[in-house]
């Protein structure tokens, strides 16, 4: 008795691959339009390479965000370190005037029903001694039920991960107190993946019985990764796309990047209405633990401030914000628009909103 998986179908795979990047990741659709930042994509190399440095770079004349179409997407890992990242390719559109008119939606990609276990990994997790102890609840959801009439009751798993690499692991119920452990094969899994406390490891069971673990690295890992990028390639890179019209691709490393800076369309459009104004509140939504959302609350303190020299008129960072007292975690003191949630609106508001875009449509300013 036990689960067992074969190789992931791509439906799976894009699950457990979404699984380890985190629930505030989302990645563009092939066809979509999106605004691409390259100070943003700056931002990730100098995250990702720990490269503190404050050089001074070539503009390339870029503006400070590119109109493009989604062409390609592939989700990708890391063979040696098991980071996930994207490589997103672009076709910037040939008119880079300023967009107000939404695109329509596009039809969702063909998801499965997954069931997932989450758990932030502590010390005495990652010590390999024994094994590892899995929330109560989610055991019961996403594992089969155990042959009580066993004693002690255990089953064997089998499950794939993004390198398509299969895993044993024995689950097994202890009864008092009631916990459920992954014991034989979790210290391989360990030093396989070089675990420290502070990851998660991920468990997803599809509908179809499909089994699957994987790794959400803690943020600011020390990745042992090598890239290619700089700062100058992306610049240059990126301007010679704009001049011939050309495809270029893009490095997308979530668990690197303080922030997205490849936005949908329509969600930068969407962030454009919500007015913002010094002295409102909001709120910002991060990762939690074990994938629990936390909103963290602040107040705008400055609107269409940049900390860029390079594009002066940027919306990148554009809000500057001060968080309320009592956070444990640190925040930037600078984001996007597109980042936070938006404020509640009045009745009011929404008309005059409307009006600007009847305004803008039939050229009546």
């Amino acid at each position: 008795m036990g689960l067992s998986s074969g190789p992931l179908t791509k439906t799976m795979y894009k699950e457990l691959w979404l699984a380890c990047a985190g629930p505030q990741v989302s990645i563009p659709c092939v066809g979509e339009r999106v605004y691409y930042f390259p100070e943003g994509h700056m931002e990730q190399i100098k995250a990702y390479m720990h490269n503190g440095s404050q050089q001074q770079l070539p503009s390339f004349y870029l503006p400070p965000k590119i109109l493009c179409k989604v062409v390609n997407v592939q989700l990708l890992v890391e063979p040696d370190t098991d980071e996930i990242y994207a490589d997103i390719t672009l076709l910037p559109d040939h008119d880079q005037g300023e967009v107000i008119i939404p695109d329509p939606p596009l039809l969702e990609s063909s998801t499965c029903m997954v069931r997932t276990i989450c758990k932030t990994l502590t010390t005495l997790d990652t010590s390999t001694i024994g094994g590892l102890s899995l929330p109560l609840r989610d055991a019961v959801d996403c594992l089969l039920t155990l042959d009580m009439s066993q004693q002690p009751s255990w089953q064997e798993v089998v499950a794939s991960d993004l390198q398509n690499n299969e895993w044993h692991f024995c689950h097994m119920l202890q009864e008092h107190p009631k916990r459920h452990f992954l014991t034989t094969g979790w210290s391989d899994f360990v030093n396989a993946k070089k675990l420290v406390a502070g990851d998660a490891f991920l468990f997803l069971r599809g509908g179809n019985g499909e089994i699957c673990v994987g790794v959400r690295r803690r943020k600011n890992h020390t990745s042992s990764a090598t890239s290619n990028e700089t700062h100058l390639s992306i610049l240059a890179t990126t301007s010679h796309a704009i001049t011939s019209g050309t495809r270029f691709l893009v490095t997308y490393r979530p668990r690197a990047s303080p922030s997205p800076f490849i936005i949908s369309l329509n969600k930068y459009l969407k962030a454009q209405s919500y007015r913002f104004s010094v002295g409102m509140k909001f709120q910002l939504k991060f990762d939690g633990v074990d994938s629990l959302e936390q909103r963290f609350r602040g107040t705008i303190v400055g609107v269409g401030e940049t900390a860029s020299s390079k594009w002066p008129d940027s919306e990148w960072r554009s809000l500057k914000v001060r968080w309320d007292q009592g956070m444990l975690v640190s925040c930037p003191n600078r984001v996007s628009a597109w980042e936070i949630d938006p404020p509640k609106r009045s009745w009011w508001s929404c008309c005059c909103f409307g009006i600007s875009i009847v305004k803008k449509l039939f050229c009546l300013d």
